[in-house]
């Protein structure tokens, strides 16, 4: 778009108003402008809107709150105020790591320390769930 505009300069002397002079010359009085319809150019800018002192952008605050056993099992909830959203979900330990290391470095590290930790007990409790069934086994072996 095109806007044409007329030099600030330059006073219109298309006029509809009779012109007073006191002098004899026959230019117009600086006191009294011809009025004229302002341009595009000329118009007053808005100024940006400014936020209210005080006032903070509107924040959504979920609570995620991921529980963890020494078996290994991992359990999920999320609030939003103190409404639950969701409840008791079942968590895989390998994805409550994916996920604290997308988030942030300091929440990965002691919660793959955790899950690390629940790793060394659960073999622990395989070892002698090993034994004790090939105790069994031998122990059934000598009935026969």
């Amino acid at each position: 778009m095109t806007v044409d505009t007329l030099p600030a300069a330059a006073p219109s002397t298309d006029v509809d108003t009779p012109e007073i002079s006191t002098s004899s010359e026959s230019t117009p009085p600086e006191s009294t402008p011809a009025p004229e319809a302002p341009t595009a150019a000329e118009k007053p800018k808005k100024a940006p809107a400014k936020k209210a002192a005080g006032k903070k952008a509107k924040t959504l605050e979920l609570t995620l709150t991921v529980t963890g056993t020494a078996d290994g099992e991992w359990r999920a909830e999320l609030k939003q105020g103190s409404s639950y959203l969701a409840r008791d979900l079942a968590v895989a330990a390998a994805a409550v790591s994916r996920a604290a290391k997308e988030l942030h470095e300091d929440l990965s590290t002691p919660i793959d320390q955790v899950i690390e930790e629940a790793r060394a007990q659960q073999a622990a409790k395989v070892a002698a769930l090993e034994a004790e069934l090939e105790a069994a086994r031998k122990a059934l072996a000598d009935l026969e």
